[in-house]
């Protein structure tokens, strides 16, 4: 028998290209796994000529590797015919692991085809040598390289779909697992050769028109490193391309959630909005539909909002809406859904056993928004109205179910606030009006349909004119002339006083001007101010504006304020009060002692007038509890040094008691009525004032 021996360098190369073939199919696969359409079968294809090249290129370096005492040479057909096999075997093992599955059946049918292709491939390549006479095989090392060659690629096949997903440390993971193949395919190899026996006198049957293997076993190794080259690359540059497209779609996943949740949910508070509480409110309907059962829809609105949000300003306001928001959402239950649908006005979905429960859901929600918030070191108190509808029975959509409970919210605002209220059907045709009103003060706004009436004061001891207090109306188009308790609490409920207010006062100042201009120097002009145009944080800026406009001195200006508004938030009103001051516009304190008087805080005030309510004119009489009161009253003004104004005069007992007791100005119907501009001059011209004694 002919003696072989090896070169150490060529089979240390034939192990090298064995593992990074592997490398590479391992890589090929996993590509192969993510490849979509008609990408699949070109990336089958270019990682069979990969694979098979480099199993092929392997086989051939350990040929080459292979030494005999004679020359030797290969058979160019069967050769390439060796490569076909070997590219045909890689290819369907690359088939085979880029199935969604790979049940053991169809693992160990793929081993075997794989197996017997890569066997077949070598021998092949064995049988190019055209051994004369032929390789004499060793039965069991040839059933061994069998066996070699099938477990082989069963093992093969099997890592190769376990790692052909991207996963933690899959690339540490792939190359063990192509150390461990490369040693697999080399030893079916070298196990195959061992097995093939060469008489002696035997000779190479190819030497003569085969091709040489001196110096063809580098290019080929060249040429294969290559290929499998061009192919890893390609394979790890598209990896990193898809793993790029991965983090995109990633990102645009969680953009899309982000504008979702943007869509979906009040941004300050991050409450569900209109659009998502619509829908919980359709699947609360159809729950009840399916299951039975109830659910009430509490429309909640917190009162005094406003104010607070113009006194401290937006960001404060805000700072409250949240903490509402918080404090609500803290007692809920995982089944409810509390939603802000715009400004401070929030609505409350709650499941219930029982239509009866809802009660006690709506005291407990007023009862935590009546608690004080700590915001920006300030004690912000605020309280809440609730309108309530029950499902079934107060609608049969959301639609119709939030208009009820809006129209049952604004019923408890007007029964006093902090409170709650149940739809009654009645309300409906209340919130039509309230709609109605809230689009004809617009309306009024617009076409200029507020006018003016003044209603003169007088000197009580001097019996002369010495002003007027301006008093709104308005001349709708439908209804005629209205007055001020007609519409001023819709106004205050839509904002909308503070354009009229603003409006007025241009209106008086303008008016003072031409009664100045008439020689009337010393007249005042007083404009009461409600509480939520006192609150407004432009209320300053609005009066210089009025007073710069009509070139009026802020002495002829008067702005009375109630009682209770100045002492609702004390230290805020001395601010507010002490800039109008500053600038000189006289401040008058209307229905003094109808409210909560504190003489700390009112003393502080820089006011220049008290004003005692119509009320306590009214009932007086001589050694009546009401003449007690307003001498005490008077005494107060005098001792902080305040003019005294009484109004609602309407008979000689009241002028005189009054100017008796020491006020220094009356107002009421004995002296003069209210009325239009062009008539206030005649007027006071023209009758006699009940001044004589």
């Amino acid at each position: 028998m002919l003696i072989g021996t090896y070169s150490s360098s060529l089979v240390l190369i034939s192990l090298c290209v064995a593992i990074l073939a592997s490398y590479t199919a391992l890589g090929m696969a996993g590509r192969i796994a993510t490849a979509k359409g008609r990408s699949v079968p070109m990336w089958i294809t270019g990682g069979a000529l990969a694979m098979g090249t480099g199993v092929w290129s392997m086989h051939f370096i350990g040929m080459l590797a292979f030494r005999l005492p004679i020359e030797l040479g290969y058979d160019l057909p069967l050769t390439l015919l060796s490569l076909v096999i070997a590219v045909l075997s890689s290819g369907f093992a690359l088939w085979v692991v880029s199935q969604p599955r790979l049940p053991w059946l169809h693992l160990g049918l793929g081993a075997l085809i794989m197996g017997g292709g890569i066997s077949s491939m070598h021998h092949t390549g064995m049988a190019a040598l055209r051994m004369v006479p032929g390789i004499d095989y060793d039965p069991m090392l040839f059933a061994a390289s069998l066996v070699i060659a099938v477990g082989a690629s069963a093992a093969a096949l099997w890592i190769v779909f376990r790692l052909r997903r991207q996963t933690p440390y899959v690339r540490q993971v792939r190359g063990a697992a192509a150390v461990m193949m490369g040693f697999a395919i080399v030893g079916m190899h070298y196990t195959g050769m061992a097995a093939a026996g060469f008489p002696a006198g035997s000779f190479c049957g190819a030497l003569m028109d085969g091709i040489r293997g001196d110096g063809l076993g580098y290019s080929v190794l060249v040429t294969t490193l290559a290929v499998i080259a061009i192919a890893l690359l390609t394979s790890v540059l598209d990896a990193r391309l898809e793993a790029r497209t991965v983090d995109l779609a990633r990102s645009l996943t969680l953009a899309n959630e982000e504008l979702t949740q943007l869509a979906l949910h009040d941004i300050l508070t991050g409450l569900p909005n209109r659009t998502l509480l619509a829908d919980r409110i359709e699947l609360a309907i159809g729950k009840v539909a399916e299951q039975g059962g109830y659910f009430a829809l509490m429309f909640i609105d917190l009162d005094s909002f406003k104010p607070v949000n113009d006194a401290f300003g937006h960001h404060v306001g805000d700072q409250l809406l949240k903490a509402v928001a918080a404090r609500l959402r803290g007692h809920l239950h995982s089944q409810d859904t509390l939603a802000r649908i715009g400004g401070d006005e929030f609505v409350l979905l709650v499941e219930l056993q029982e239509p009866d429960d809802a009660m006690e859901v709506a005291a407990k929600q007023v009862k935590l928004i009546s608690r004080p918030f700590r915001i920006a070191e300030h004690d912000l108190q605020v309280s809440a109205s609730l309108g309530i509808v029950l499902y079934p029975g107060n609608g049969q959509d959301q639609q119709e179910l939030l208009r009820n409970a809006d129209a049952a919210m604004y019923h408890a605002k007007s029964a006093g606030k902090n409170g709650y209220s149940f739809f009654d059907a009645s309300m409906n045709s209340n919130a039509r009006l309230q709609l109605q009103m809230t689009q004809d003060l617009r309306l009024a706004l617009e076409h200029g349909q507020f006018r003016l009436f003044y209603q003169p004061k007088f000197d009580a001891h001097g019996r002369h004119p010495i002003g007027a207090e301006a008093l709104l109306r308005w001349e709708h188009p439908q209804h005629g002339l209205l007055l001020p308790d007609r519409f001023i609490s819709q106004a205050e409920k839509t904002g909308l006083i503070i354009p009229i207010g603003e409006w007025v006062l241009h209106e008086a100042c303008r008016q003072m001007r031409q009664w100045i201009d008439d020689d009337h120097r010393e007249w005042r002009m007083a404009v009461n101010l409600s509480a939520i145009q006192f609150c407004h944080a432009g209320l300053v800026d609005s009066v210089a504006r009025a007073l710069a406009d009509n070139r009026l001195p802020p002495n002829n200006l008067t702005l009375e304020i109630t009682e209770t508004t100045a002492m609702r938030d004390a230290d805020t009103s001395l601010v507010v009060l002490q800039r109008l001051a500053d600038m000189g516009v006289d401040i008058s304190i209307d229905d003094f002692g109808t409210g909560y008087s504190s003489l700390k805080y009112l003393k502080r005030l820089p006011a220049n007038e008290l004003k005692i309510d119509r009320g306590f004119v009214q009932g007086l009489k001589q050694d009546s509890d009401d003449a007690a009161i307003i001498a005490a009253i008077i005494a107060v003004g005098r001792v902080l040094g305040l003019r005294i104004v009484a109004e609602g005069v309407e008979t000689d007992s009241q002028r005189e008691f009054l100017t008796r007791l020491g006020c220094d100005a009356l107002q009421g119907y004995l002296l003069g009525q209210p009325m239009p501009a062009a008539q206030f001059m005649p007027t006071l011209s023209t009758r006699n004032i009940p001044f004589a004694d």
